[in-house]
């Protein structure tokens, strides 16, 4: 997919090229997509054939930069994607989105000119997915608990350690690997970033992982057992880039999760209007019926609140505005408006909601997760609780 640039900044995508990009996805989505969301969740994975036609719109590098092969979408852009992406089944969007995000990011933001080279036009493409490797079992939202370690051999690091729920680890040809290279301090957290080829010797990728929803997005536990890397494999050649590198990509990615949890809701409240105006009960359409009515108004408020905010956090953040409490404030209400959606969707439907294979409830499955991954709810609290505390101790000084 092309993109001019006329009324854009240097490798940035116009308004009128990126409406002929949001308008191929939204077709891509509700046409391609949206009816064969059954079969997705039945195979519990997304066919080869929608997976090459995502490459070829650009969708596996649309928040990659042109210069590196990318669509060069700003974060204000993206959430208009995300958003769309977010109206079918949330596999679609994890099988590149950790190219895009949290794991792409790290490699446009604090890479090496020769590592961008190596590795970025691969990912754009999608020929290389790679995967972001923080996870473990005793630190989730916060790295503050890392144990996998990386030591200095020689002209080589090498890593031996343990992550969990790592998205796409089956399919990833590059682990971003997050490690302890030095002991903690209050100023200095000890955690470096490097480049793992998912081929290296001394991987192993576990069985991916049989969750409550999204099926066909693949997570799996990955061990590290004495891998072996060059010295150039430290993200931006600095051991001291890799808590930046994971706190700065996680925000951006929360962003775009709250996008994605906006299209999910969306979708939710389109297929619950659709039902409330045909379904029958005694003889009328349940949607004449005042309390499934106010199901409705509730569900299209939040929807409403949520697109706006998306967009508003979006803006903050590419003008540099606010690169920390926004993306938490997305992130924390529009995961928990889309429960909310998807619960009073499954309600709009009656038993019918219940069953497998209608949509509303498998997006009742698919938006839990969205509270969980890249900060709970809970994390998002204590960083917006706590930020705007010491930003009011800091005016009071």
């Amino acid at each position: 997919m092309a993109a001019g640039k006329p009324d854009a900044e240097p490798g940035q995508v116009g308004a009128e090229d990126f409406e002929r990009i949001l308008a191929a996805t939204r077709d891509f989505v509700r046409k391609k997509v949206v009816p064969r969301e059954n079969e997705i969740m039945r195979r519990d994975s997304v066919p080869d054939d929608l997976r090459q036609a995502a490459a070829d719109l650009g969708l596996f590098g649309y928040a990659i930069p042109q210069e590196w092969g990318g669509l060069g979408l700003t974060l204000i852009q993206d959430v208009e994607l995300a958003m769309e992406l977010g109206y079918t089944s949330l596999a679609l969007r994890s099988m590149f989105g950790t190219n895009n995000g949290i794991a792409g990011q790290v490699l446009v933001g604090y890479g090496t000119d020769a590592q961008r080279e190596r590795w970025l036009p691969a990912i754009a493409s999608g020929e290389v997915v790679a995967s972001f490797a923080l996870t473990e079992a005793g630190a989730g939202s916060s790295p503050a608990g890392l144990k996998t370690r990386a030591a200095v051999d020689g002209e080589e690091w090498v890593i031996d350690g343990s992550k969990r729920f790592i998205t796409n680890a089956p399919v990833a040809g590059l682990f971003v690997v997050f490690a302890r290279t030095r002991p903690a301090s209050d100023t200095d957290p000890g955690i470096a970033v490097f480049l793992v080829p998912a081929d290296a010797p001394g991987i192993t990728v576990g069985p991916h992982d049989a969750k409550m929803g999204q099926e066909g997005a693949w997570t799996a536990d990955v061990t590290f057992s004495g891998v072996r890397v060059p010295r150039d494999a430290l993200v931006g050649g600095s051991e001291e880039v890799g808590y930046r590198a994971a706190m700065s990509s996680l925000a951006r990615g929360r962003v775009n999760i709250a996008a994605v949890a906006v299209g999910a809701a969306r979708r939710a409240l389109d297929e619950s209007v659709a039902y409330a105006a045909a379904a029958d009960q005694g003889g009328v359409p349940i949607g004449s019926f005042q309390l499934v009515q106010a199901h409705l108004a509730d569900m299209a408020a939040g929807v409403a609140a949520g697109e706006a905010l998306v967009r508003e956090c979006a803006r903050k953040y590419h003008t540099g505005e606010d690169r920390r409490i926004a993306p938490s404030v997305a992130k924390l209400f529009c995961t928990e408006m889309a429960g909310r959606v998807a619960d009073a969707a499954v309600q709009v439907h009656g038993g019918t909601g219940y069953m497998r294979e209608v949509p509303v409830e498998r997006i009742y499955r698919d938006v839990r997760l969205l509270r969980l991954y890249e900060g709970t709810s809970e994390i998002q609290r204590l960083i917006v609780g706590g930020g705007l505390v010491r930003a009011e101790q800091r005016r009071n000084k």
